[in-house]
């Protein structure tokens, strides 16, 4: 008996190919998004974790400072007066090529005969000279292969940017790693002699930090305890672990996001499996009951059922994992490009391949098979005999079923709401509850579709007659087929809708900040490497040309830096400019404006934004404490300002107090305010011929300076708006997989109506009708569905994960384009 039953299964397998086949490819989509997304994180963080290792090296524990970094007379110090060995200075930074536009270099300066403990760049290495590294300037390695890649060759001079200005440096050595971990880690790393790198850098007499190796256990604590007694106030030591955890935490919810997203388009294809399931399992119906009738057990029916969904399913799973490569490929770089925006910087130069992540997503696709299939094969068994064979009886249970439905999905939402509402920043819960929100609306439709049929039908019936009276009605009569179509359809359809809105909502927030936070007409920034942050100052030459040139009436300074606080490290930023022009700036979500400022111009306060008030759970009247050149710091949180820039959040304060605290005269940005009555673009064009030679930089109106912001804001969100693609390719999937199998379904019944008189045009006009209000039904379920997600991603998932605040944004664009997908499809 076993075997005819598979031989059945087999058979209508193979009378369905575009069912089935329709259904794989929707989990194997879903699966695909999954793979591709996990991979591409992945890639991101192998590159930047190799990158790290290469500069890293075998060191355990880093001395680190503020933002002018090190005296390198502590690196005398430590070494010959307290004859501590085990150390290695190291001047780090960024760098570019005029030949290699978009590529971004480390620029890593040491001392070659302090390396061999630390790094074994030196013993890699051919036709290598150490002399001229050592005693001349301007002199670098680089990995052989990416020498070979931009064209160069020993001895070659080229030109490279570093912090706005060309140097033209020579290339004395070339590396060639002995295993191709160490060539990923080290294809964008250019190495200098340590006096080569702070003048190529601008930070003569200053290190980056000082590495030390402390492999014996037993003689660490002396030695760092030696170590600290001859630290400097603004110095302090921290684990060379510490860099990858803070990337790790600092990337969390960005990953988390990423795979909840992807994971949506993968439960749009478990609806499709559930449909295709559900609609095998009636197209069965009467088949299953003369197989009950025969003595087929309900054991041996359950069997068959889920058999054919792990077939799917595995078919399924290997295929998206597949594509999921592929898509991985063309992911990665964009990825990569968003890290870069809002984190740090890494370079990816290729997809990263996790037999554990492909593993991991085969299995989700299996899994995801297996669940929905597994309500279809336990209502193929739970039927009797005599009822599986009688057609009226399975309309009759479903309607039955329908208040039965509308509780239960009422119950789910309540919890997802519950779930969405808990305090704290939990992220799974929040996604969780998301889930239940939507699972909770889709068992809601089934009541939705007997209501709106019964409302259409006279509507549709005054314009199309008897055929659109006959369409409307039967969506009713036969719920059982169109309720769970219009499901599946609708959740398809409404994660299009949930992520459109949620970026539109984000952008629009973003363009009302950037027209209240950027109040200066003209900006000057040195070329940077990075969309979001200036690593490079302006020379004092620039800033005092750009103050003084015709048509500026006043200027104000900024001065963004990294310091270590009480919860870890945080950009600090530093305002310099007059009180007026402070008051005109920032909006705020705690604090009275016109108290806070007094407070901040006079260096007593700070003013922290809405993120890091948020992630450190800080209000006005707080206090932080940041590492000063002086020591630690307690500053007063005297008010909290929205900010979008950045999601782990920042501390502002005046460029006094910071002068005060910090020994850093930098500059990382200019904001010049034009006289009255001159025209910004005539002076930004002005102040490019004033800027003269030397160190290159960006000279951009206010409203130029916004539109570079929102292109940034586009690359953050372009996976996102990706993801979006897919879902939308997903969903137009399961429109057809649906209609289509709902329709080879009623085939018997349409052969019904064309012996008793209706024309081929007449069947065709009552299919399109019945399938485009299906379609139409769908769309506008996906509607409620569609904003209540994305009000679950703006007010509840993104203020967990970044700490924002955000404005909800509707666009009749976005919800025109659900119901006609949804429509054209059907």
């Amino acid at each position: 008996m076993s075997a005819i039953l598979w031989r059945s299964s087999l058979r209508y397998l193979l009378q369905h190919p575009w069912q089935i086949g329709l259904s794989i490819v929707g989990i194997a989509l879903g699966v695909a998004v999954v793979v591709s997304i996990d991979l591409a994180n992945q890639s991101a963080k192998r590159a930047f974790s190799l990158s790290t290792d290469a500069v890293a090296g075998r060191a355990t524990h880093h001395i680190v400072a503020g933002p002018s970094g090190l005296p390198e007379e502590l690196y005398t110090k430590l070494r010959v007066e307290s004859g501590i060995r085990n150390i290695a200075p190291v001047v780090e930074g960024f760098a570019s090529l005029p030949s290699m536009p978009g590529r971004t270099f480390r620029l890593l300066g040491i001392d070659p005969l302090a390396e061999a403990p630390f790094r074994s760049y030196l013993g890699d290495t051919v036709n290598v000279d150490i002399r001229a590294l050592i005693a001349q300037p301007n002199t670098v390695l680089l990995a052989k292969a990416t020498a070979d890649e931009i064209g160069l060759v020993l001895g070659s001079v080229f030109q490279m940017n570093v912090g706005g200005f060309d140097r033209a440096v020579r290339l004395v050595g070339l590396l060639e790693p002995v295993n191709s971990v160490s060539a990923q880690a080290l294809s964008d790393v250019f190495i200098a002699d340590i006096a080569t790198a702070q003048e190529l850098l601008g930070r003569e007499g200053r290190l980056s930090r000082i590495d030390i190796s402390l492999l014996d256990a037993d003689a660490a604590s002396t030695t760092l305890d030696a170590i600290v007694a001859v630290l400097p106030p603004g110095a302090e030591i921290v684990r060379a672990s510490a860099r990858s955890e803070s990337v790790d935490q600092l990337t969390r919810a960005f990953d988390l996001n990423l795979t909840a997203l992807s994971m949506l388009a993968l439960i749009v294809g478990t609806f499709l499996i559930y449909n295709t399931m559900t609609f095998s399992v009636l197209q069965r119906r009467a088949l299953i009951g003369v197989l009950r009738a025969i003595g087929v057990t309900r054991r041996q029916v359950f069997a068959l059922i889920m058999g054919e969904a792990l077939v799917i399913g595995l078919v399924s799973s290997v295929l998206g994992a597949t594509l999921g490569v592929f898509l991985g490929r063309a992911l990665v770089q964009v990825v990569t490009r968003t890290i870069n925006d809002l984190f740090f910087v890494v370079t990816v130069r290729e997809l990263s391949i996790e037999p554990s992540i492909l593993l991991k997503g085969g299995l989700l696709g299996v899994a995801a098979t297996l669940i929905a299939a597994l309500i279809p094969a336990i209502e193929a068994t739970s039927v009797a005999t005599r009822i599986a064979l009688t057609r009226s009886a399975i309309e009759t249970r479903a309607r039955k079923l329908v208040p039965v439905a509308s509780f239960g999905g009422g119950i789910i939402f309540a919890i997802g709401v519950g779930l969405m509402l808990i305090p704290g920043g939990n992220l799974v819960l929040s996604f969780g509850g998301m889930l239940a929100l939507m699972v909770g609306l889709a068992l809601l439709i089934p009541l939705g579709v007997v209501l709106a049929s019964r409302m259409a039908a006279p509507i549709i019936g005054g314009a199309f007659g008897l055929t659109g009276k006959m369409a409307a009605r039967d969506i009713s009569r036969s719920l059982s087929r169109s309720a769970v179509a219009i499901a599946a359809l609708a959740v398809a359809v409404s994660i299009t809708v949930g992520m459109g809105t949620m970026v539109n909502s984000f952008r629009t927030t973003v363009e009302n900040w950037l027209e209240t936070s950027l109040v200066a007409d003209v900006y000057v920034a040195p070329t940077s490497l990075f969309s979001r942050r200036v690593q490079a100052t302006l020379a004092p030459e620039i800033l005092q040309r750009m103050a003084s040139a015709p048509g500026v009436e006043s200027y104000s300074t900024y001065r963004s830096v990294h310091v270590m606080s009480s919860s870890g490290e945080v950009q600090l930023v530093a305002l310099g400019t007059s009180p007026q022009l402070f008051r005109a700036s920032h909006r705020f979500k705690e604090g009275d404006p016109e108290k806070l400022w007094d407070d901040f111009y006079a260096g007593d306060a700070v003013i922290i934004s809405e993120p890091y008030a948020y992630h450190n759970g800080l209000s006005v009247g707080s206090t932080i404490s940041l590492k000063t050149d002086t020591g630690d710091r307690e500053f007063r949180v005297s008010g909290v300002y929205y900010d979008y820039a950045n999601s782990r959040g920042a501390v502002m304060m005046s460029r006094n107090a910071y002068d005060l605290y910090w020994d850093d005269d930098g500059v990382s940005s200019i904001g010049l305010y034009a006289s009255a009555g001159s025209d910004v673009d005539a002076l930004v064009e002005s102040l490019r011929g004033v800027a003269g030679e030397g160190q290159s930089v960006i000279i951009r109106s206010n409203a130029s300076l916004r539109e570079a912001s929102l292109e940034v804001f586009d690359r953050s969100f372009a996976i996102t708006s990706v993801l979006r693609v897919l879902a939308m390719i997903v969903a137009f999937v399961g429109v057809l997989s649906a209609l289509m199998a709902l329709q080879l379904e009623r085939a018997r019944e349409l052969g019904v109506l064309r012996a008793l008189g209706f024309t081929p045009g007449q069947v065709w006009g009552l299919v399109t009708t019945q399938t485009g209000l299906m379609g139409l039904l769908a769309g506008l379920f996906a509607l409620p569905m569609g904003l209540v997600m994305a009000a679950g991603l703006v007010f509840v998932v993104n203020r967990r994960s970044f700490g924002w605040s955000l404005q909800m944004d509707v666009p009749a664009g976005i919800l025109i384009e659900a119901v006609v997908l949804a429509v054209v499809a059907a």
